[in-house]
C-alpha cells in the first residue's frame, strides 16, 4: 500500500498552498482533486471578476499580475494557479474523487477512483467511476474541500425543469431571451448586468424588500440600481418563485412573469460527506460549519484539519474567503510540520492573529 504523510483533499489555491508548505517541510503529500485545478472558478461565467483584489488571492509568495493591475478574472486566475503548481513541482492527483477516508490505526487510509468531474458545478458528475481503487495510508488528513457543491434550493415546483439552471453559462446563449433571475446577492446581481448588456431580457425576482449592500461588489451595485431606475431591468421585490412552467414562472403573490429562462442565483451548500464519515463535530445550525481549534485548524478528530473555505460551511453570509484562509495553512504547517511557510507574509493581507469563529 502506498504511504505518505499528509493527504490534501481539494485542488483549489489553499489546497495548492498547503501542497507547497508541507512539502518545503519536508512531507510527503497525496494531494487529491476530483477535476481539474481550480475546478469551482471553471464553472462560473466566463470574464467573471473575483471581488478580492489580485495580491489578496496570490498564493505561495507568486505575484498575481494581471493586465490593467484590476480584478483577476475566472480566466486568469486559473491559469495563474496551474502556473504556480508548475512553478513548485506539486504533484496533484486531478480528476481523482476520494471515496472513502477511514481512521486506521493511528493514521488514516484514503480510497479514491477516477472522476469524469469535480465536485460542484454544472458538469458535476456526483461519483468516480472505473474499478481501479487506489488506496494510500496517510498520518494526518486536510480537507481544503471548499463549500460550493451543490445549488441552495428553494424547493419551488418544476425547480428542476430543462429550463431552469443555478449556473449561469456563457451570456451569449441568452441573447433576446426572456430571464428571469430568482435571487438578490452579487452572483445575481452581475448576471443581471451581463445578460441586459448582452441582449436579454431580465426581471429579476427577489424575496427580500431591498438589495444588502454588503452583499454585492460596491462597484455592481450602483450600475444595477441604475439600471433598475431606468427600467432596463425588471425588478420584483418581496416575492417568492412557487411554481416554473414551460414560458413562465408564478410568484407567491399569483402572479405570472413570462420567462424562456429561470436563473435560480440563490447560493451554493457544502457537500459534508466527508466529514460526515470522519466524525467531524459540526455546529448545530443550517451553515453546519466544522468545529475547529482555529489556532491550529485541527477538528474534533485528531489528525483531521481543515482549511480555506471549507471552514466556513454552507454559508449565508460568506465570511470565509480565499484572502482570509492562507493563515490555515500556515497554522497547518506548523502544527503538523513544525515550521510555518516559506514565503513572506503579510499581517494584514493573510489576517495572521485572527483565530476567531468567524475566521
Amino acid at each position: 500500500m502506498e504511504t505518505a504523510d499528509v493527504a490534501v483533499v481539494g485542488g483549489g489555491p489553499i489546497g495548492l498552498e498547503l501542497n507547497a508548505a508541507l512539502v518545503n517541510a519536508g512531507k510527503s503529500v497525496a494531494h487529491y482533486e476530483a477535476g481539474a485545478v481550480g475546478h469551482t472558478f471553471g464553472w462560473w461565467a466566463p470574464k467573471t471578476k473575483f471581488f478580492s483584489s489580485p495580491e489578496r488571492i496570490a498564493i505561495c509568495g507568486v505575484p498575481l499580475v494581471t493586465p490593467d493591475q484590476g480584478k483577476a478574472s475566472q480566466e486568469q486566475y486559473r491559469s495563474y494557479l496551474v502556473g504556480v503548481m508548475q512553478q513548485f513541482e506539486l504533484a496533484v492527483r486531478t480528476f481523482t474523487r476520494v471515496e472513502t477516508i477511514e481512521k486506521d490505526g493511528g493514521g488514516f487510509v484514503v480510497r479514491s477512483r477516477r472522476s469524469a468531474d469535480g465536485v460542484g458545478g454544472p458538469g458535476c458528475a456526483g461519483a468516480a467511476f472505473g474499478d481501479q481503487v487506489d488506496t494510500v495510508r496517510v498520518k494526518d488528513v486536510v480537507l481544503a474541500i471548499g463549500n460550493m457543491h451543490q445549488a441552495r434550493m428553494i424547493g419551488c415546483e418544476n425547480e428542476d425543469a430543462p429550463n431552469v439552471s443555478h449556473y449561469l453559462e456563457d451570456v451569449q446563449r441568452y441573447v433576446g431571451r426572456r430571464v428571469v433571475i430568482v435571487g438578490g446577492k452579487n452572483s445575481a446581481a452581475e448576471a443581471a448586468i451581463r445578460l441586459y448588456r448582452a441582449g436579454a431580457h431580465v426581471t429579476m425576482c427577489y424575496r427580500g424588500d431591498e438589495f444588502d449592500a454588503g452583499r454585492i461588489k460596491y462597484w455592481v451595485l450602483p450600475e444595477l440600481l441604475w439600471l433598475i431606475e431606468k427600467g432596463r431591468i425588471a425588478l420584483k421585490t418581496s416575492v417568492n418563485v412557487v411554481r416554473v412552467g414551460e414560458d413562465s414562472v408564478t410568484l407567491d403573490t399569483g402572479e405570472s412573469v413570462v420567462a424562456d429562462d429561470v436563473l435560480m442565483l440563490t447560493g451554493y451548500v457544502q457537500d459534508k460527506g466527508l466529514f460526515e464519515q470522519l466524525g467531524v463535530e459540526l455546529t448545530c445550525d443550517e451553515i453546519e460549519r466544522p468545529v475547529l481549534d482555529r489556532t491550529t485548524m485541527l477538528s474534533s478528530v485528531p489528525g483531521v484539519y481543515v482549511a480555506g473555505t471549507a471552514c466556513g460551511g454552507s454559508q449565508n453570509r460568506a465570511r470565509v474567503f480565499i484572502e482570509n484562509s492562507h493563515a490555515h495553512v500556515d497554522r497547518i504547517c506548523r502544527a503538523v510540520a513544525g515550521v510555518g511557510v516559506p514565503w513572506k507574509l503579510d499581517p494584514v493581507i493573510e489576517g495572521l492573529g485572527v483565530v476567531d469563529e468567524e475566521q
